[in-house]
């Protein structure tokens, strides 16, 4: 990975030492997993469970998310995923719909990093 992709992802929340660490510093692995993250479900299934109001698709899709954005270390994503995950199973629905503010523009950087694209940088 050379510095200017590693710089992309980092910019976009991704902590790129800690995912190459957990993948006992395999590079490919890691490449290959962020290749899976782009083609991920659960983000347009929450957005559609969001839309139609139902609060338990939602958390199921969000906590999907949570565990991936976890295992490769997208660490504001993550924390942003955990908040709407505690506030689905909480029954704020409109909190979860309100951290949707925060989550898009963060999941369309780290896409656009993982991508390569000049847009993954924030």
């Amino acid at each position: 990975m050379n510095l200017e992709r590693r710089a992309q992802l980092e910019a976009a929340g991704v902590d790129v030492g800690q995912a190459l660490a957990r993948m006992m510093g395999s590079e490919a692995l890691l490449e290959r997993l962020l290749g899976k993250f782009l083609g991920e479900p659960n983000y347009a299934a929450l957005c559609a469970a969001l839309e139609r109001g139902e609060p338990e698709a939602a958390a199921a899709a969000a906590h999907g998310l949570k565990g991936a954005c976890g295992n490769l270390s997208m660490t504001a994503l993550y924390g942003l995923f955990t908040r709407q995950v505690d506030a689905l199973r909480a029954g704020e629905l409109a909190e979860a719909e309100r951290l949707m503010e925060e989550i898009a523009p963060a999941y369309a950087a780290v896409t656009a990093a993982i991508r390569g694209g000049a847009d993954g940088a924030r």
